[in-house]
């Protein structure tokens, strides 16, 4: 494995009540992210708030704020638009209360048809959301995430014990929230490709995190008469340029998809951008940490090493 570290030597553990500090505030941000958007309040995408989406295809280039200006006068003034310049197309999205009887999308083509008769156009995609089914797709978002978490705690427990299980959790629930928040916080729409995101980066940072469990238990075994916090630190300071090699190798191909990937690709790759940069301080400042202030003290998981 290349090293781009070389041998460290850095105490890691000695700057765990900063970090724990760090990570609260980004875990109270999460919170207040999950109460708002279940309150409704957060910017939530048609995937969850209901509405409809409409890409339309042009002959000809089309001003935004022209497009803009005739959605208004036809009442649809809470729409938004994205424009594809190279490509004449524009991306409708209106989140409305409204039941997906009332045909949305036919209303934008007919006002398009009406105030741009010479510029024909083609309906390339066409999505409406009722609200009920938005506020199904919340409760499943939420149980998707709340059963990967009891997965990933079950299976650290068989492949080390519930101890690391449990602080294997809390770090990735700590990555997932502080992420929402953050979203929540830059006012990012949250939609089913950001909890898809979410998902993801749950399971990379458990990888993460087992990599860095599977050192310290090591040292634990064989470094039985070392202060567990120096087990600990050495364990993480023999996989930390593993750990960012294999985190920086993520993040080269992320900043690309982030800044040209595209609308759709774009928070979907910023949401795990955010998680990979965020798991990887996670394994190091909250899961170890966790090992050494677990109840009952190190010198009980030592014995049990």
């Amino acid at each position: 494995m290349f090293e781009i570290l070389g041998k460290t030597n850095i105490d890691f553990m000695g700057k765990r009540n900063i970090a724990f500090v760090f990570s609260g505030v980004l875990v109270l941000l999460g919170v207040l992210a999950v109460i708002q958007i279940s309150r409704g309040a957060a910017n939530l995408g048609i995937d969850f708030a209901g509405g409809t989406a409409v890409q339309l295809k042009f002959d000809h280039p089309i001003r935004i704020d022209a497009a803009r200006k005739a959605l208004e006068s036809h009442g649809l003034a809470n729409a938004e638009l994205q424009e594809f310049v190279d490509e004449n197309k524009i991306l409708i999205r209106i989140k409305t209360a409204t039941t997906i009887e009332e045909k949305v999308a036919d209303r934008v083509v007919a006002v398009f048809s009406t105030e741009f008769p010479t510029n024909k156009f083609v309906v390339n995609s066409s999505t409406e959301i009722g609200p009920t089914v938005g506020h199904k797709l919340q409760q499943d978002a939420l149980i998707a995430i709340l059963v990967s978490f009891v997965g990933i705690i079950l299976y650290i427990a068989a492949r080390f014990e519930f101890r690391f299980g449990v602080a294997a959790a809390i770090a990735t629930f700590h990555d997932v929230l502080a992420v929402l928040g953050g979203f929540y916080i830059l006012d990012r729409e949250i939609t089913l490709l950001v909890v898809t995101a979410l998902l993801t980066l749950a399971g990379y940072s458990m990888t993460d995190t087992v990599v860095v469990f599977d050192r310290i238990r090591e040292n634990l075994r064989v470094r039985r008469r070392d202060d567990i916090q120096t087990v600990i630190n050495n364990g993480i300071n023999q996989v930390l340029s593993r750990t960012i090699v294999t985190s920086l190798t993520v993040v080269l191909v992320l900043i690309p998809l982030t800044l040209a990937g595209g609308e759709v690709l774009h928070d979907f790759s910023l949401a795990l951008l955010c998680g990979v940069i965020i798991g990887t301080y996670s394994s190091i400042f909250v899961a170890s940490p966790l090992l050494l202030i677990w109840p009952g003290g190190p010198g009980r998981l030592l014995k049990r090493a």
